[in-house]
């Protein structure tokens, strides 16, 4: 049975003449003595619990702790990663840049080198075409003048023959009729 403070407040006991009947005295102080040990130990179980439940929680707040400054470390490694990524994407970048750079400037300079080769050959192809053209009409003009020196159907002296090149025979079919 549990005794409460109202309970002892309103606790009557026998009277007799000289006083309170003395078993209901030491029987209720005996039951109150044992609810009072039940709530000491009671009180002392609590304390313990609490104690226990303290060490507990500063042990949690030790962990939170770590915890929190895991994640700040975490992060903050993080954040070091990836602005390392991009500068190291934009130094990549910026080589690439570079190079096709160099590359476009190195196949322009080539191609100007080729169109003034093109252009040197072209020159090179009139230079020559030119001078054949005036290679042939000089022997064109020679043979014309040798032919018209020459009469048709003459005897030359032996001396003039000799200074005549030698004519190689015109195939056949392709002689002319007089």
């Amino acid at each position: 049975m549990r005794i409460t403070p109202i309970d002892i407040q309103q606790q009557q006991f026998k009277t007799r003449p000289l006083g309170y009947e003395k078993g209901g005295v030491d029987q209720f102080l005996e039951l109150v003595a044992d609810e009072l040990e039940g709530l000491v130990r009671q009180n002392q179980d609590l304390k313990e619990e609490l104690a226990r439940q303290r060490v507990i929680l500063e042990e949690m707040r030790g962990r939170e702790q770590t915890l929190k400054e895991t994640l700040l470390t975490t992060q903050k490694m993080t954040d070091d990663l990836k602005a390392n990524a991009r500068k190291e994407a934009e130094i990549v970048l910026a080589e690439a840049q570079l190079r096709a750079e160099r590359v476009v400037r190195d196949a322009e300079e080539r191609r100007i080198a080729l169109i003034g080769e093109i252009q040197e050959a072209k020159r090179q192809k009139i230079s020559f075409e030119t001078s054949l053209r005036v290679v042939v009409e000089s022997h064109l003009r020679l043979l014309d003048s040798n032919v018209m020196a020459l009469p048709r159907g003459s005897a030359t002296s032996s001396a003039d023959a000799a200074d005549l090149p030698e004519l190689s025979p015109l195939p056949e079919g392709d002689e002319e009729s007089e």
